[in-house]
């Protein structure tokens, strides 16, 4: 497994002093929230994505991916009942397939709770089928260009729509395509019924990047959440991607949140 953390968490950083520091303190890639960079991807130049990437090299750090693909922006909906909306949606998530690629990149991660919630008057299934028809040009994208879009279950305090990963698999699978895959997400899976290893398990082969984290919206190893099982359900899943810190709660700053969120992944996952 390789290791990652999110650059919204270094909030204020250059670029250049978030990637030293990540490859200081053990990282092996850096997860880049587009947002930190510009409102959307497509102001991103050709030459801004070669600097990023650039950097990121000097540094001697990757990058992972992409996630909050779709934070701060407006117009965008997955399965809006609209299909001008959910055109301009397809042709965005495709841009971001290309921002990922040029800066790096290998994992689209999807989430963006309020962009694909169940709208009044939505059916769920058709919400699903609007939502697989949404992704398919981002998802042609992605096998051309080594992407996966990986579909993120979220708890029901943030979506009504796709809480567990067996309903994101629901989704992705019928595609058929090893650029269309889920995640999981630590915090998230805490929302579900059944415990984490046994949902790592089901999921085995069908997800393509793992989010650590504790359901106090903290980073692993600053909460109740002990990761020990979480890592022995992992490497029985032979999952042999990345496992990305994602927090919510910046309050201890970005260095304690990076070595000692570290430190405990070293602790419980080992590498």
């Amino acid at each position: 497994m390789r290791f990652a953390i999110c650059n919204e968490i270094f909030k204020g950083w250059t670029w250049d002093r978030t990637c030293r520091f990540a490859k200081e303190a053990g990282y092996d890639a850096i997860e880049i929230a587009p947002f930190t960079f510009a409102p959307l991807v497509t102001q991103i130049s050709q030459a801004a994505r070669a600097e990023i990437r650039g950097t990121a090299d000097a540094a001697g750090i990757g990058i992972s991916g992409i996630h909050w693909v779709l934070a701060y922006t407006e117009g965008f909906h997955v399965n809006h009942p609209d299909p001008v909306v959910r055109a301009r949606t397809s042709e965005y998530l495709t841009e971001a397939v290309d921002f990922c690629a040029d800066v790096g990149g290998r994992i689209l991660v999807f989430g963006s709770p309020k962009r694909r919630d169940l709208l009044p008057g939505v059916e769920y299934g058709q919400a699903v089928q609007w939502t697989r028809e949404t992704f398919a040009a981002a998802v042609r994208r992605g096998e051309s260009r080594g992407v996966t879009l990986c579909l993120e279950p979220l708890s029901p305090a943030e979506t009504n729509f796709l809480n567990t990963a067996d309903e994101a698999i629901a989704v992705v699978a019928p595609v058929a395509s090893p650029a269309f895959q889920i995640m999981l997400d630590v915090k998230a899976m805490c929302s579900e019924s059944g415990p984490i290893p046994e949902i790592i398990q089901k999921s085995r082969g069908r997800f393509a990047y793992f989010h650590a984290n504790d359901v106090n919206l903290k980073g692993p190893g600053f909460g109740a959440i002990d990761f020990h099982p979480i890592a022995a359900a992992l490497r029985a899943a032979a999952y042999d991607g990345t496992v990305s810190v994602e927090v919510f709660d910046f309050a201890e700053g970005p260095e304690e949140i990076a070595l000692r969120s570290r430190r405990y992944l070293r602790e419980t996952l080992g590498s």
